[in-house]
């Protein structure tokens, strides 16, 4: 399949999953967590190969040109299957070109920044894809819903007052508009998971010994914060997406199409960037071209050959 071809293809599979700007949302309304866009399983694996060998392209690319960076923040609910989707998406492409950031608790001298500070010092440089294994975004989801977070941020008194959500969605929004202006693609990516899928995979994490180490009785606590979060998450989606660093809500309670839909929107950012691989002037290809001479003068037999 030709690039074109490949670009128009990606395109039009994740239209759907697309948050346009502007737009209110609903989530529990307007995304369906099971969607599969007709995609059978068996067809699924085909798909996912396809998707991360236009990713190891691109990436191999990008790594060359060394213009542009990509950031992919992944967001979800607990058992959202994060963890799995980066392994899965990211399973052909040069490990040396990626790096991965988790964000748990703040430290105490993360705490002594502002909250985008931690952020920033884990993201890509140009050449490099990063992935957020949760994100910036934490700082109007759980902090949101957990008030009590934002008392420890250290704030002054009149930064916590009742407009602090409206006023963190246009920093962050200037924030990423800022990275893109700089060459950081800013790509974000939310897997929509089913209340009754994750009671399911918390079931399988606690019968299951080898991922008992995945379970956390703080899960069962904030999973009675459901609505809450999915409050939070509604106003988040309607907020933050931008023609500069959209959204894409993932159907997540299949696995294995969550994971063709995160390849397919990665690829699709890579794709508008089209990086190319740098090309040489004139004197670079004269010593290319010398230094191929020498290479091949140097060969068993060569003086033999050129007597």
């Amino acid at each position: 399949m030709s690039d074109g071809r490949a670009a128009k293809r990606v395109a039009k599979f994740i239209k759907p999953l697309r948050v346009e700007p502007g737009s209110t949302v609903d989530l529990t309304e307007d995304f369906d967590p099971r969607y599969r866009a007709g995609v059978k399983k068996r067809e699924g694996v085909e798909l996912l190969r396809t998707g991360v060998s236009l990713l190891a392209d691109h990436q191999a690319r990008l790594a060359a040109q060394d213009t542009y960076g990509v950031l992919l923040c992944l967001q979800a609910i607990d058992a959202g299957g994060k963890d799995g989707t980066i392994r899965h998406v990211m399973s052909g492409v040069n490990p040396q070109g990626v790096r991965v950031s988790g964000f748990k608790v703040p430290s105490a001298e993360e705490l002594d920044h502002d909250y985008l500070w931690r952020y920033a010092q884990r993201l890509p440089s140009r050449g490099e894809i990063g992935i957020f294994n949760r994100s910036h975004y934490e700082e109007v989801l759980v902090v949101r819903v957990h008030p009590e977070n934002l008392d420890r941020q250290k704030l002054p008194e009149e930064a916590k007052g009742p407009d602090v959500w409206q006023r963190r969605y246009r920093e962050i929004n200037d924030w990423e508009r800022y990275l893109t202006d700089n060459g950081i693609k800013v790509v974000k990516v939310f897997l929509n998971l089913s209340k009754e899928e994750q009671r399911l995979r918390f079931l399988k994490r606690i019968d299951r010994p080898e991922k008992n180490w995945k379970f956390s009785a703080a899960d069962v606590r904030e999973r009675e914060r459901w609505d809450d979060y999915q409050e939070a998450f509604s106003e988040m989606l309607s907020a933050t997406s931008t023609p500069w660093a959209p959204w894409y809500v993932v159907p997540a309670d299949r696995k294995w199409f969550a994971r063709i839909c995160a390849a397919a929107v990665l690829a699709h950012t890579l794709i508008g960037i089209d990086p190319q691989y740098p090309s040489l002037d004139g004197q670079a290809r004269k010593e290319l071209l010398a230094a191929r001479r020498g290479l091949e003068a140097e060969a068993p037999g060569a003086k033999h050959r050129t007597d």
